[in-house]
This record gives C-alpha cells, sequence and structure tokens, in this order.
C-alpha cells in the first residue's frame, strides 16, 4: 500500500493562521474542498486542510514548471498585497498590486503592457480585472479561493482563506519556500530560519 506523503506544514499551523476559515457562502465548485460547517454563531464554511496542503503542493509544482519572470502574481486585496509582493520577490516573479489598469494584458499600446505566460491571482472576485484579461489572453490561472468564489475561470485552485492577513502570509510563505526547495536554493530549516511569517504579513 503506497504510503501518504507528510504535510508541507502540520494542520495545526494552517489552523492558527485561520487559513481553514471560509466564509458564510459556498458556491458548487468549491463544495469539494469544504469539511464542515460551524454550528455555534453564524454559520461558516471551513476548508479541509488536507485538500488545502495538497493543492499548495501542486500549485508549487505547477509554477516550477514556468521561468520566474514569466509569472505575473496579483493582488488588489489589501490583505494579499504585501505577501504577493514578498512571494514575486523570493521566486523571482513580476507582481501588480493595488489597483489593476484595464488593459495591461491585453492592450499593447498601454505603457504598463507586459505579456506574461501565468496568472496567480490572490482573489478570483477581488482580481475580476485581472483574471479577465488572462482568460481573454488564453493564460492559464492559479489562484486562492475561499468557499465562496466559483472557478470558471481559474485552472488550478488553492482551496483556503483569501480575505484573511495571517491566512494569507502563510499560503505565500509557503509557497515560495516550495518553489525554492524544487529550484534547490533552500531547504525547510534554512526557509524557517531566514524567513519569519510575521514579515510577510501586511500591516494594515
Amino acid at each position: 500500500m503506497e504510503e501518504e506523503s507528510a504535510p508541507l506544514l502540520p494542520f495545526e499551523t494552517y489552523e492558527l493562521n485561520a487559513v481553514h476559515i471560509g466564509t458564510q457562502n459556498k458556491s458548487k465548485d468549491m463544495q469539494p474542498f469544504i469539511q464542515e460547517i460551524t454550528t455555534e454563531g453564524p454559520p461558516i464554511h471551513l476548508f479541509n486542510i488536507s485538500k488545502t496542503d495538497e493543492r499548495i503542493a501542486l500549485a508549487a509544482n505547477f509554477l516550477t514548471m514556468y521561468e520566474p519572470q514569466e509569472i505575473l502574481v496579483v493582488s488588489a486585496r489589501q490583505y494579499g498585497q504585501r505577501p504577493a509582493r514578498r512571494f514575486a520577490q523570493a521566486i523571482g516573479a513580476r507582481h501588480i498590486v493595488g489597483r489593476f489598469i484595464p488593459g495591461t494584458l491585453t492592450n499593447p499600446r498601454l505603457r504598463t503592457y507586459i505579456e506574461p505566460r501565468l496568472i496567480f491571482v490572490t482573489d478570483p472576485q477581488a482580481d475580476s480585472q485581472a483574471l479577465s484579461e488572462a482568460v481573454n489572453s488564453g493564460l492559464p490561472v492559479v489562484g486562492i479561493c475561499d468557499t465562496n468564489n466559483d472557478l470558471r475561470n481559474v485552472d488550478l485552485c488553492i482551496p483556503a482563506n483569501n480575505k484573511g492577513r495571517r491566512s494569507l502570509a502563510l499560503i505565500y510563505w509557503l509557497l515560495s519556500r516550495e518553489i525554492l526547495k524544487a529550484r534547490g536554493v533552500t531547504d525547510d530549516a534554512t526557509w524557517d530560519h531566514t524567513q519569519d511569517i510575521d514579515d510577510w504579513e501586511s500591516s494594515f
């Protein structure tokens, strides 16, 4: 019988950083990633952390198939801007945080026009302009998707809390570690020693 691979992080670490906390709403697309609903207070959908962990590993492996400069990381969501920027800097990708100028991926006459080969969105809903342009340009899309997101234009989703400050810091920190490990640039001990997750967290 084939042994299951060890998780990237202890599940308790995900929970302490609220990665598993979804929203009161759920989409049909996200149903397979949801484990339960809270029974106290307003009902909140909770992610299956095992599936989140698996998808982070899958996303990291997928991103290593691209040259760093071919990846564009986007975050309009305030709490995602600092970790998205740190992630892009760590792996050598491009990033656009804050306002995404319409036409950035579709209008060659714009000064801001760029031609990435893959786009990574922090939230498909908040980053809808970038997502739409990526689809129109035929680019694959990887995104962090909460329980209320739909996956119509997302090729690979990481099911997780994409609204929380701690959650976004942990996800981007972990993705960076796994990508750089795959490149042979770091290992778990070195990364944990040199990269404090708190430094990746938005200060807003």
